[in-house]
């Protein structure tokens, strides 16, 4: 069964740069991209020994790609914390990976022109590969300092209870 836009009037695709990011129930300040969600699925090839020449195709194993987020850099440190609980350098023998907390599960949110809540993704058990404390520094560049923090994950998936919200219009005075 098709299913329909509540949104009859909307032609134009949602854009890129209004997003936010939340974690452990806030969001998390500051970040100016994240990369594509993305999942591909092996193809396992087969064929019987009674079938002609031609092989078949079925799914095998799905992969989730890792996201990148990125900031400028701040004090904010929850990209820091988050990154020592998978590698606490100096912590001590035993103690270096925080077992208990070192996955987060995640939520993007992605928001129409108007600011309203358009989309959103859930993305299980993430936990931190990279952490970029700062970009490289240059004296005669003119840019943001930008951190980053590569997160692995075990999939994601839209979140379906998130539905197409129903655009402001403006009205001419009287």
């Amino acid at each position: 069964m098709a299913q329909f836009s509540v949104n009859a009037q909307r032609f134009d695709p949602y854009k890129n740069f209004k997003f936010r990011v939340k974690w452990d129930g806030r969001y998390v300040a500051g970040i100016s991209k994240v990369s594509a969600l993305k999942r591909s699925t092996e193809v396992v090839e087969h064929r019987e020994g009674g079938d002609p020449s031609t092989g078949r195709k079925s799914p095998g194993r799905t992969k989730f790609e890792a996201l990148t987020l990125e900031r400028g850099v701040t004090h904010d440190t929850e990209f820091e914390k988050w990154a020592n609980k998978v590698w606490n350098f100096g912590s001590g023998l035993g103690a270096e990976v925080s077992l208990k907390d070192f996955r987060k599960d995640l939520i993007i949110e992605l928001y129409n022109e108007a600011g309203q809540l358009a989309i959103a993704y859930k993305v299980f058990r993430a936990w931190v590969s990279e952490f970029q404390a700062q970009a490289d520094l240059d004296a005669n560049a003119n840019a943001i300092l930008i951190q980053s923090i590569k997160l692995e994950n075990e999939g994601w998936e839209r979140d379906f209870d998130v539905t197409e919200p129903a655009e402001p219009t403006f009205t001419e005075p009287s």
